[in-house]
């Protein structure tokens, strides 16, 4: 009994030597090992979890599923009539992209980094990620931080870490800047032109030039202005929440894919909308346009005002030159007659 105590003291006092050399080779190594078991821990205290909730707070989660779901039908009614709005889009512009496959991927947080520090976190990884790219973190619906893989592992670098970088846009100028992680809940964003006027209480949004995340997603509010020499500086409140890292939405492309192959010279503008008068406009306007090699696209059929409530106006024609001819001849045929009538 003795001997297997001693044993295992020695093979503790072996382990927390080695890792306490901070050698990169052997924690990749370690954390090999012990993430696969983290994980199956977590899956399963996750459906212990999940299972006392759908037992115990029945009622309450029916509820709240029930509000969410109207919700939901809510927006699906909205995503329907945008959806048909697309696609007469991609009928007039048959060159555009169709919408991006999976271009988001969902992962959760394995563990801490390192115990004393709560700004880098190992994720689960998901597939076709490559190495020494950076990808963007939400938290909800704001920027929660930046990823890496490296030595096949996900690392998350939260917003208070010195290692998330990225470009922002900064109040309603959008002033340029880079945003760096500074400490807990707050960074700080650097290289703002100096002529850009930005105040406290600006909100801070991301720019979407660099890669990384989307545009305009919520980042954090100005709190801190500084000029220096050749830029301005601002420290800026961030949103997410470094605390309770638990799930992300991580993006994986983040360029726009939807005009990607758009192409200006082909249209099909007479796809829907389209009407001709064959027995007028063909006679008039088109027979000379033909012999002068030139096409017309068909658009006069397209309302000026697109409106539901617009008032029933009827919009005077103009008044031509043939209808005023008549107009003078009358007029001189009264002062004749007039004329003809003092004689007599």
């Amino acid at each position: 009994m003795k001997t297997r105590l001693v044993i295992i003291a020695i093979l503790l006092l072996i382990l927390t030597v080695l890792l306490s050399r901070n050698d990169e080779r052997i924690s990749d190594t370690f954390l090999n090992i012990i993430n696969p078991i983290k994980q199956k821990y977590k899956h399963f205290t996750q459906n212990l979890e999940d299972k006392s909730q759908s037992y115990i707070f029945q009622k309450e989660s029916i509820e709240k599923l029930s509000k969410e779901n109207r919700i939901l039908r809510k927006r699906l009614l909205e995503q329907i009539h945008y959806i048909e709005q697309v696609k007469d889009i991609y009928e007039v512009l048959p060159t555009l992209s169709h919408i991006p496959v999976k271009n988001i991927s969902i992962t959760d947080t394995i563990s801490y980094v390192k115990l004393n520090s709560f700004s880098q976190i190992i994720l689960t990884k998901p597939k076709g990620l490559t190495e020494d790219k950076l990808y963007g973190l939400i938290q909800g619906s704001v920027v929660a931080g930046t990823a890496r893989v490296r030595n096949n592992q996900l690392y998350g670098y939260l917003t208070s870490d010195k290692k998330c970088r990225f470009s922002v846009f900064i109040g309603e100028t959008k002033a340029p800047g880079i945003a760096l992680g500074l400490k807990e809940n707050e960074m700080i964003v650097k290289f703002i032109p100096k002529w850009h006027k930005i105040k406290e209480g600006d909100a801070v949004l991301t720019s979407g030039l660099d890669g990384i995340f989307f545009a305009d997603i919520p980042v954090g509010l100005v709190t801190k202005v500084e000029v220096q020499s050749s830029y301005t500086v601002a420290h800026i409140k961030t949103y997410s929440d470094i605390f309770h890292p638990k799930a992300f939405f991580l993006i994986n492309d983040a360029k726009a894919t939807l005009a990607e192959n758009y192409d200006a010279n082909r249209t099909n503008m007479a796809t829907r909308y389209s009407t001709p008068d064959i027995n007028f406009e063909q006679d008039r306007s088109v027979e000379p346009l033909k012999d002068a090699n030139i096409s017309t696209p068909v658009v006069s059929s397209i309302p000026r005002r697109i409106d539901q409530t617009q008032e029933d106006v009827i919009e005077p024609a103009e008044v031509s030159e043939i209808v005023e001819a008549p107009r003078k001849v009358n007029k001189k045929k009264l002062e004749i007659g007039s004329s003809s009538l003092d004689l007599f």
